[in-house]
């Protein structure tokens, strides 16, 4: 069985479905009804179904194309966002240890890139010199198989 994005949402799912809602039915919902005035919108509730759909489905296909750990730096990235939303809107205080987390987040993120763009870089250079070797053996062939004629 091969896995692409769309089969794993597809077996995912329903696991998801019965291992959340067996304990909101149980934990959450009593207290839900007795507490306030719950009134199922539907509208609200597929845009945020169709929400969670599209994330799992973009988070697959990263993960399928990279590699989980793209998508823990991708991750930090959009904390980083969210704290600088909050902010800058929402007026939340950052400490300066705050800030040094953030840095040290950054500095591993900038590394991890760098690293990813040597290898890259290294690949390349190997694929190059491969390529180069094929054809001057093919040369030296051609060029052997012309003196066997002559």
């Amino acid at each position: 069985i091969t896995l692409n994005p769309i089969t794993s949402l597809y077996y995912v799912a329903p696991c998801c479905l019965v291992f959340l809602l067996v304990p909101w039915i149980f934990v959450e919902y009593p207290v839900l009804k007795d507490t306030s005035s719950f009134d199922f919108d539907f509208v609200i509730f597929g845009t945020n179904s169709f929400c969670a759909f599209a994330l799992n489905l973009a988070v697959f296909l990263l993960v399928g194309k990279t590699s989980a750990l793209t998508m823990n730096v991708a991750g930090v990235v959009k904390d980083w966002l969210l704290i600088a939303f909050s902010w800058s809107v929402i007026k939340d205080t950052v400490t300066p240890i705050n800030l040094f987390g953030y840095g040290v987040a950054f500095l591993g993120v900038a590394y991890y890139n760098h690293a990813k763009l040597q290898a890259l870089k290294a690949k390349e250079a190997e694929k190059k010199v491969g390529q180069a070797d094929e054809e001057g053996e093919r040369l030296i062939e051609e060029r052997q198989g012309e003196g066997s004629v002559k």
